[in-house]
């Protein structure tokens, strides 16, 4: 197989849910923080200044949260065929998130994967602060975690694919070998060299044949 590696996004895609739509339900903000989220997916707000307006609604909720939000979370269809595949043809599936780490380290599936990155709440006596750490996985950061994950494995950067839905994910489409839209927004369309509208696994029959 042509391909040794996939990274994908994981809102929207992996998982059917807005992570920090979830987290801003709990804090009573749902409205307001999901109308930014379709902003910056649609590229019509810079990611980071989206980011750091939407947190901001979750100061005072109590780390409690994050395991409530991990259990609401639902899987993609094909999210897990895909990774069986990926798994019996050694190819190496990680994620990449501009959501985040603390909720996504609760859900098995993404606790299995060869690698994971994603933004991190700052919390202070067990309470979100309203503030997110740095380095904020933004597009660039995507795209520089597709080039370190390849690497670590001695991987092409011609022989990995990259999936995504938004805006955030420009960047590391551009850059993978294979950019594959899944549901995606108009901007990451015009980019990708799949698009892919209901299952994840209907890209299993391009790597067979790659």
């Amino acid at each position: 197989m042509k391909f040794k590696l996939i990274l994908s996004d994981v809102d929207s895609t992996l998982i059917r849910e807005e992570v920090i739509d979830l987290l801003a339900a709990h804090a009573g903000h749902e409205n307001e923080v999901s109308a930014v989220t379709a902003k910056a997916m649609a590229g019509d707000l810079d990611f980071r200044q989206a980011l750091m307006e939407r947190v901001k609604f979750l100061e005072g909720l109590s780390d409690s949260v994050f395991e409530e939000v991990a259990s609401q979370i639902t899987l993609s269809p094909g999210a897990l065929e895909l990774r069986a595949f990926c798994r019996e043809n050694q190819i190496k599936f990680g994620a990449v998130s501009g959501g985040f780490h603390q909720v996504l380290e609760r859900v098995p599936f993404f606790r299995s994967l060869d690698y994971l990155v994603a933004n991190s709440l700052v919390v202070v006596d067990r309470c979100l602060t309203g503030m997110v750490k740095e380095p904020i996985i933004d597009r660039e950061e995507k795209a520089r975690h597709l080039n370190l994950f390849a690497q670590s494995h001695g991987i092409d950067i011609a022989e990995t694919i990259a999936i995504g839905d938004g805006a955030n994910d420009l960047l590391m489409l551009e850059q993978s070998g294979f950019g594959v839209a899944f549901k995606a927004k108009p901007i990451l369309r015009e980019v990708a060299a799949l698009s892919i509208e209901e299952d994840l696994a209907d890209l299993i029959s391009i790597l067979k044949t790659s």
